[in-house]
């Protein structure tokens, strides 16, 4: 059984999916990396090539525990700060290594 390694855009770690795996996903679904959380569309799955494209990264607020999808437009110059959808509270983001 082969295993493509597909490494996260946000965190780098390497997310492993099996042939058993990629047979089960069809272009539009999304898959979420386990160590950041952030989210990925599958674009390309055929028997050449795999591709993602980030979607988000899901976090939970601090402030007012709802979940949300931090987007690339949602994140300030630096891209460690973003402000909360449902309550407004600014949230500094940490990066599990």
């Amino acid at each position: 059984m082969a295993i493509l390694e597909v490494e996260c855009p946000v965190c780098g770690d390497v997310l492993e999916l099996t042939d058993e795996d990629r047979a089960e996903l069809t272009v539009g679904d999304a898959i979420v990396c386990d160590n950041c959380h952030a989210e990925m569309e599958v674009t390309v799955n055929d028997a050449q090539d795999f591709e993602l494209e980030l979607l988000g990264i899901l976090t939970t607020c601090p402030n007012c525990g709802e979940e949300f999808d931090i987007t690339d437009d949602m994140l300030d110059e630096t891209g460690t700060h973003v402000e909360c959808p449902h309550c407004h509270a600014e949230i500094t983001l940490e990066y599990d290594e």
